[in-house]
């Protein structure tokens, strides 16, 4: 039995390797028409090394871009509702997406689950990155200050992969009191390097590992882009920086959230952006709003022309529309006078009420439309995760500015005293971080109720915390082939 089992994981091991780490980046291994070109060829050079960075890069633009990930947390908090049908026998119905039903509803499940190629794909990106650690040291070809850069982004990408694989699948690290409940397995080799049954980590193992994959990453980064193009669309070590303000704030390691995201503030060179051009930043259609640490480039095609965006779910035009609006559970938090409001386009939208279309109105968000792409990191979020960092350390004046700062940039009313701040710093970062993909993650890690009003279509509209349906199944087809992968409890 042991042996059909590793022979069954071999065969799914060089599927993974063939698929995963090859045919994702099929266009850079076909070097001429007919002509495949093997890791070890391709990662013997500079040249090659680069060429599946950039590779890595789309596959991890792609897998948080991507439907699933892009909607999930403003999705299962409540931002976000559905638009009807716009045509044919089922015009005016509403339905939930295809690609997240059963994880909308909190019945996902482990056989048939609608994030396995989330879970795939994570797993995927931390091989390639993994690949690249191994390789990189070697080249022969580079100086070392380009290897440290290349192993700064790769350590950034697979800390990046497991935190987002934490998030899905993991409960919130305050779970238990010390964080001894299930993390994720933790790779940090490629599967070149055998064949190995991997158990899951505990939380504060997983948390410790990317931790130190994010230190070892900043003190690698140099001054210099391994790669030409957008630089806001690469791992540097601002917003690696900011991604590690993100794991301390989800730590509750509150000095190290403080500091870690006021080095940001102070140290990266950004500005918020202007209460003058806050809306017209986020209309933009092909560049990211100026204070954006990272936003991954939108895929384009031969013509330059972009293949898929975030308007792919939130855009809209006169001729079509996309799947999912603005709640008016998020709409009416804002006060009249908040320039954010500014950010919902309000059209009416032919639904079916008692058997009959009528006209309701519906609010798309501004902030993706056109050739929007996912913003990862943005300066307002340092701000808050400060805030909230201050408040946790008793610092109640500085946690109090930072959130009038916001404010103040949105024409928002400001806060006279510290009262019940805690309450207002999670209200502002669901205002200001909507559809950016924080809500849901937010109200877990506070160990917050789910209360889904307007226009909820699930079977579970609210659920009580703690709810053990909060993380996703482990696929089914992962625990098959490794014994020791133990499946999140209800699965």
């Amino acid at each position: 039995m042991q042996n059909f089992k590793t022979m069954k994981y071999l065969k799914y091991i060089t599927i993974i390797i063939l698929i995963f780490s090859l045919q994702s980046c099929s266009d850079f291994l076909e070097q001429e028409p007919g002509t495949q070109t093997s890791i070890d060829e391709l990662l013997q050079n500079k040249e090659g090394v680069l060429i599946a960075l950039k590779g890595l890069y789309r596959d991890v633009e792609a897998n948080v871009r991507g439907e699933r990930f892009a909607v999930y947390s403003d999705l299962q908090g409540g931002n976000i509702k559905f638009t009807p049908t716009s045509s044919g026998n089922s015009a005016g119905q509403i339905t939930s997406g295809v690609n997240i039903r059963e994880v909308y509803s909190f019945e996902d499940t482990a056989e048939t689950s609608n994030f396995v190629s989330f879970y795939s794909g994570n797993y995927s990106i931390i091989n390639q990155a993994n690949l690249l650690l191994e390789y990189t040291p070697k080249l022969t070809d580079a100086t070392d200050s380009e290897k440290k850069q290349i192993i700064a982004e790769a350590l950034t990408i697979r800390a990046y992969a497991h935190f987002l694989l934490s998030q899905v699948y993991c409960q919130n690290y305050s779970y238990t009191s010390n964080a001894s409940h299930l993390g994720i397995v933790y790779n940090k080799e490629s599967i070149k390097e055998g064949l190995k049954y991997p158990k899951r980590e505990t939380l504060a193992v997983t948390y410790s590992l990317i931790i130190e994959d994010l230190k070892l990453a900043i003190e690698n980064y140099t001054d210099n882009p391994s790669m030409a193009g957008p630089t806001y669309s690469y791992f540097n070590r601002n917003n690696t920086k900011a991604l590690l303000a993100r794991i301390y704030l989800y730590k509750r390691d509150w000095t190290n959230a403080y500091e870690t995201a006021n080095d940001v503030i102070t140290s990266s060179g950004f500005q918020l952006m202007s209460s003058e051009n806050y809306i017209a930043q986020w209309a933009q259609p092909d560049l990211p709003v100026s204070e954006a640490l990272l936003e991954f480039s939108i895929p384009k095609d031969a013509e330059n022309a972009a293949t898929s965006s975030m308007a792919s779910y939130f855009g809209y035009n006169s001729n079509t529309y996309a799947k999912y609006v603005a709640s008016n559970d998020l709409v009416n938090l804002y006060e009249n006078n908040d320039i954010r409001k500014q950010l919902f386009l309000t059209v009416n939208l032919q639904t079916l009420v008692n058997g009959l279309l009528t006209p309701l109105p519906y609010n798309f968000t501004r902030k993706f439309q056109d050739n929007a792409g996912y913003v990862a990191f943005r300066l307002s979020e340092m701000y808050l995760i400060r805030a909230e960092a201050a408040l946790e350390n008793n610092q109640y004046t500085i946690a109090m500015q930072d959130i009038n700062t916001i404010r103040a940039r949105a024409n928002a009313t400001l806060l006279t005293n510290t009262s019940n701040l805690k309450e207002e710093i999670l209200l502002e970062r669901r205002k200001e971080l909507c559809f950016e993909g924080h809500l849901f993650f937010d109200l877990m890690r506070n160990h917050k109720d789910i209360s889904r009003n307007d226009g909820c279509i699930s079977t579970n509209c609210g659920m009580k915390y703690p709810s053990l349906k909060f993380v996703l199944p482990i696929p089914q087809s992962n625990i098959n082939l490794n014994e020791n992968l133990q499946q999140n409890e209800s699965y």
